[in-house]
């Protein structure tokens, strides 16, 4: 039995004519005849009563009606759900993201390829840098947002740049340093300062160091955190102030003060890190639309948000 048998069975059926039915499926009328005695005789039961005046059901030919028809609507789905995959329309899409500096970016990403792929489904993973690294690698990502990795520890991924974001010292409400439009590195030297972890991140503290450093001064960290909002709170609490990219303020809100620094740091690149050989058809359509949308992404950026 093929699934051309149940076709040809529900259009006589519906149509209760051999002749309009071979005219619907544009088949030479002879030829469906064959097919149906062939359906006939594979099943053992007579479907159909043939007559002068055209062709009825029999009772097996009406409990077979209802099962075909599901049989080639189910076959249809099938054809569509394999279509939609294949065009990047359906399936799984997993990313990993960096909390803060995706801040402004993941909502606006997700809005846009979630009208333009409505059936994926979206896993989201809150990682680390290195975390978000290694499952790139061992398949458990198909795609990561973050700030762009070191050379050597991400060697063998691609990563394009979305949008910068400039540096800023994140300062608790009625800081003295708040009266300046900037602040320096020399100024920043004398307050405690409060960063991620070095464990969970590593490459934080090496930019923060040596951005310090590279001043001849260095950084008085006084306190680490795990994440964004225990860095908001110590900050608020009068712990010490933390350097963060401008996004950080969506985060904060009005519980702190972001000023830039001057002389102005090199800016933070925030982008999308994958592996081109294993992007899978839905992965492809989201690296597509983020090459779309990326000029729009960095004119909001400069514009500050």
């Amino acid at each position: 039995m093929e699934l051309r048998h149940l076709r040809y069975f529900v259009a006589v059926a519906e149509l209760a004519n051999f002749t309009r039915a071979a005219r619907r499926l544009r088949v030479a009328q002879p030829a469906l005849g064959r097919q149906m005695t062939d359906l006939e005789e594979e099943l053992g039961v007579t479907l159909l009563d043939r007559g002068p005046r055209g062709a009825a059901l029999t009772a097996a030919g009406e409990l077979f009606l209802p099962e075909a028809r599901a049989v080639i609507e189910r076959a249809g789905a099938a054809v569509l759900a394999v279509r939609e995959f294949a065009a990047g329309s359906r399936g799984d899409l997993r990313i990993g993201y960096a909390p803060s500096p995706t801040v402004e970016l993941l909502p606006r990403i997700l809005h846009a390829f979630q009208s333009e792929a409505p059936s994926v489904r979206v896993r989201l993973g809150d990682l680390s840098t290195g975390e978000m690294i290694a499952g790139l690698r061992d398949g458990s990502l198909d795609a990561a947002l973050l700030v762009r990795p070191g050379t050597r520890e991400a060697e063998d991924l691609v990563f394009d740049e979305l949008v910068r974001y400039p540096v800023c010292a994140a300062l608790p409400r009625g800081h003295r340093l708040l009266r300046a439009r900037h602040v320096t590195l020399r100024q920043l030297a004398v307050e405690p300062l409060v960063s991620y972890t070095r464990a969970d991140y590593p490459e934080y503290r090496a930019w923060l160091d040596g951005l310090f450093a590279g001043s001849g001064l260095a950084a008085r960290v006084v306190e680490e955190h795990d994440s964004a909002n225990s860095l908001i709170a110590a900050v608020e609490a009068g712990r010490g102030l933390a350097l963060v990219l401008s996004c950080f303020g969506c985060l904060a809100g009005p519980r702190l003060r972001l000023r830039e620094l001057d002389p102005a740091p090199e800016p933070f690149s925030v982008g999308v890190a994958y592996r081109r050989a294993r992007l899978g058809p839905a992965a492809k359509r989201f690296i597509h639309l983020l090459t779309q949308i990326r000029e729009g992404l960095g004119a909001k950026a400069k514009a500050g948000g």
